[in-house]
């Protein structure tokens, strides 16, 4: 995990995966961690070299950055996870993580 964060905070964001020490795939997004300056074709096989490690990793979901990268977007309906907890975006309030 640390090998992962400090290469993406090197490179400014992005997505990228590890395992067992080694970096598989990465793709950088310099600008805001959210984009590039690359080519569309360069990001497609960086995108692609993900998609490939990822299901190396085991993982079989269709998009998987998409996955993590909307669960916890709060505008979203329904329930979300953020940085402030767990909120309930429907009725705009937040929700305690633990039930007693």
């Amino acid at each position: 995990m640390a090998l992962a964060g400090n290469a993406l905070a090197e490179a400014g964001g992005g997505m990228i995966v590890v395992k067992d020490g080694q970096i598989l795939a990465m793709l950088p997004l310099p600008i805001a961690g959210l984009m590039s300056d690359k080519p569309v074709e360069v990001l497609a096989q960086q995108v692609l070299q993900l998609d490939e490690a990822w299901k190396e990793l085991g993982c079989n979901l269709i998009s998987p950055f998409m996955t993590m990268a909307l669960i916890s977007l709060p505008v979203l309906p329904e329930l979300r996870l953020t940085n402030r907890g767990l909120v309930d975006s429907l009725n705009f309030k937040m929700l305690p993580l633990v039930i007693e």
